[in-house]
């Protein structure tokens, strides 16, 4: 495929919608916009750094799951899995487009406590009743399933071995950046830095780029990540969205496991999963989890020594030798009212859309995500999935809904 051009200065002055963020958000909503043949409008996506090398797009585990505590996000998660198996179905059929499947190994949460057992148990009448195969063990049900595991203090573990694992998300990105693009999206590499309302502020007239350019706009899309609250601040809008730092490791074990390892949370948060070959991906944060610039990327070495490791090792004594190959820091974009989404138009300024907060589970939800703001752009309104229990106005009301299955 031939590469399309970055250019940095928009071709015109005014489009009906402009979206800051061009990662798997913006996407998103870019190609779903372009394949929705009752949207007749110009696009625009604004993105500050086309090699997108920092987003969280990009830094993410990349894997999916139904295994949520209220019934929305498995819907959201649902629609994800079958659009990700069906991505060359929905890109038309087009050849150019890979076939994709899920690794489902599964996600296995573990609880060591009462109290968190009754959480799995209240989460799984949640999920079953929403379609997702959510199965429960007991300790001695996981260690015959999974001979591996350290049991002795464990009560429960839920586990959902359809639909949930491993999916290449930077696949699915990239078609829906190369044909939004081939279909008409204009992505210019530069920043917003800038909005102005209307006179009496229920609407944004214009947003002003770093280069200098003031580009009039219909819509405009938040969907700047882990810069959520900084782009909202422009428009006068407080969003409780923060950066949070989020460690991964590969390793290598001296014995690798006979058989795939779910993506296991222990209850300590620290979690770890089968990456194939020998080798095992595995991430957590460090118990003060403060705040932190978008632009730290700092990477914290002495966690893996003093928590990481020996939580694995004590979890799974088979990784009592490992190497660790590469190492990160990424962000979560966590919503700190409640660790979810936080989409549609704002109360007061109806052509602010939100697609921000997602708290670590967005690229698994970009899929009913897109599709939701794009129906919201076109229509007013949702078609398929109603996301109007995750708008603005729950953050202005103070009214969270909790998602309490949050890695």
């Amino acid at each position: 495929m031939q590469a399309l051009k970055l250019t940095t200065s928009p071709t015109r002055k005014s489009y009906d919608v402009v979206i800051i963020g061009g990662a798997i958000m913006g996407s998103s909503t870019a190609w779903f916009l372009t394949d929705n043949p009752d949207f007749k409008g110009t696009v625009l996506v604004v993105e500050k750094d086309p090699t997108y090398e920092k987003a969280a797009t990009t830094l993410s585990n990349s894997c999916i799951r139904q295994q949520f505590s209220t019934e929305l996000n498995v819907r959201i998660s649902q629609f994800g899995a079958e659009f990700y198996k069906n991505l060359r179905k929905y890109m038309g059929g087009d050849e150019r487009v890979p076939e994709l499947s899920i690794r489902t190994f599964g996600y296995m949460y573990l609880a060591d406590t009462e109290s968190f057992a009754n959480i799995l148990r209240e989460n799984q009448k949640v999920q079953l009743a929403a379609g997702a195969a959510t199965q429960l063990m007991t300790a001695d049900e996981i260690k015959s399933t999974y001979p591996f595991y350290n049991t002795d203090d464990l009560i429960l573990g839920s586990i959902n071995r359809r639909d949930e694992g491993y999916f290449d998300g930077s696949t699915m990105f990239d078609w829906w950046k190369r044909v939004a693009r081939e279909r008409g999206v204009e992505y210019v590499t530069n920043e917003v830095v800038g909005m102005a309302k209307n006179a009496n502020g229920t609407k944004i007239e214009s947003v002003i780029l770093k280069s200098g350019e003031v580009i009039g706009c219909g819509h405009v899309v938040n969907s700047s990540g882990t810069r959520a609250a900084l782009t909202a601040k422009m428009a006068g809008i407080a969003l409780p969205i923060e950066p949070r730092k989020r460690y991964t490791w590969i390793f290598k074990a001296d014995k690798p496991l006979e058989v795939d390892l779910p993506l296991t949370i222990d209850p300590s948060g620290v979690h770890v999963r089968e990456n194939g070959g020998g080798t095992y991906m595995c991430g957590g944060h460090a118990e003060i989890d403060p705040a932190v610039d978008p632009d730290d990327f700092s990477m914290d070495h002495s966690l893996w020594e003093n928590h990481i490791w020996p939580t694995i090792a004590t979890r799974i004594p088979q990784f009592d030798a490992v190497k660790v190959t590469s190492e990160w820091t990424g962000h979560y974009d966590s919503n700190v009212l409640d660790h979810n989404a936080v989409t549609g138009p704002h109360p007061v300024i109806s052509n602010f859309i939100s697609l921000n907060g997602f708290s670590g589970h967005g690229l698994q939800q970009s899929p009913a995500m897109g599709r939701a703001t794009s129906e919201w752009l076109t229509y007013g309104k949702y078609k398929t999935l109603d996301l109007t229990a995750f708008h603005f106005d729950r953050i202005m009301n103070n009214e969270p809904i909790i998602e309490k299955a949050i890695i």
